[in-house]
C-alpha cells in the first residue's frame, strides 16, 4: 500500500523558518517525480517545488525560489521542503505528492492533477 506521511510545519513568525518532510512507503521514490503544494485561500493547490524523476533536477515556483529548498533522500525514501524567510502569504496547508515517472516540461512543475499519490497535509501558520 502506497502511503506518503508528512511531518513538520507548525507556527512561525514572519521571516522565520520551518521544514516539512514526506516519508514514502510502498514505493521507491527514486522512480517518482515528487512535488510540494500549498492549498491557498481559494482552495486551489499551488505547485511550489518539484523534482524531475528523470534527472533529479529541482524546480521552484517563482514565489518561493531562493527561499525554499526541496531535497530528496532516496535511502530514507523521504523528501523535504526547507522554508526560510517565511511570509504571511506562505501560510496554508502543505501537501507532498508523488507520481511514477513524472517529468518536468518547460521548466514548470506539474500541476496537481499530474500526481496520484498524496500526503495528508501539514499546516504552516505564519504570524506577524
Amino acid at each position: 500500500q502506497v502511503q506518503l506521511v508528512e511531518s513538520g510545519g507548525g507556527m512561525v513568525q514572519v521571516g522565520g523558518s520551518a521544514s516539512l518532510s514526506c516519508r514514502a512507503s510502498g514505493l521507491d521514490l527514486a522512480d517518482y517525480g515528487i512535488g510540494w503544494f500549498r492549498q491557498d485561500a481559494d482552495n486551489k493547490l499551488r505547485e511550489l517545488a518539484c523534482i524531475d524523476s528523470r534527472d533529479g533536477k529541482v524546480y521552484y515556483d517563482g514565489s518561493v525560489k531562493g527561499r525554499f529548498t526541496m531535497s530528496r533522500d532516496n535511502g530514507k525514501n523521504t523528501f523535504y521542503l526547507q522554508m526560510n524567510d517565511l511570509r504571511l502569504l506562505d501560510a496554508g496547508v502543505y501537501y507532498c505528492a508523488a507520481e511514477v515517472g513524472l517529468g518536468v516540461v518547460g521548466g514548470h512543475c506539474p500541476r496537481d492533477w499530474s500526481y496520484d499519490e498524496w500526503g495528508e497535509g501539514a499546516q504552516v501558520t505564519v504570524s506577524s
